[in-house]
């Protein structure tokens, strides 16, 4: 069972920029998925970005495409968020997740992880 950390968060001004990052322990096979999915109070949580494991596509959606970056580093078994450029709208508790055997038509789905982190709340001011 692998098990997840964020870290990162923090408080930042409109404009500004953070670097989350979600270290896995325990083995990584083929086929794993990571993302990164953001909660307020009160909503569902959403998908953010997401990247596959063994070939290193990315995803992001459209409300963060072009400010932010989601990476990974497969030697630390680490992924990361690079966030840029931002807004009000993005304060949020940012958690990651990951699953072996995600399909592509549900890697945006809540419903399709198992195991999440504690999440790392990000608070942008304006």
């Amino acid at each position: 069972q692998v098990q997840l950390a964020e870290s990162g968060g923090g408080l930042v001004q409109a404009g500004g920029s953070l670097r989350l990052s979600c270290v896995a322990s325990g083995r990584i096979f083929s086929g794993y998925t990571m993302a990164w999915f953001r909660q307020v109070p009160g909503k569902d949580r959403e998908f953010v970005a997401g990247v596959r494991w063994d070939s290193g596509n990315l995803y992001h959606a459209d409300s963060v495409k072009g400010r932010f970056i989601v990476s990974r580093d497969k030697a630390k078994k680490t992924m990361y968020l690079q966030m840029n450029s931002l807004k009000a709208e993005d304060t949020a508790v940012y958690y990651c997740t990951g699953r072996h055997g995600v399909i592509l038509s549900s890697l945006r789905d809540v419903g399709a992880y198992d195991t999440w982190g504690q999440g790392t709340q990000v608070t942008v001011s304006s």
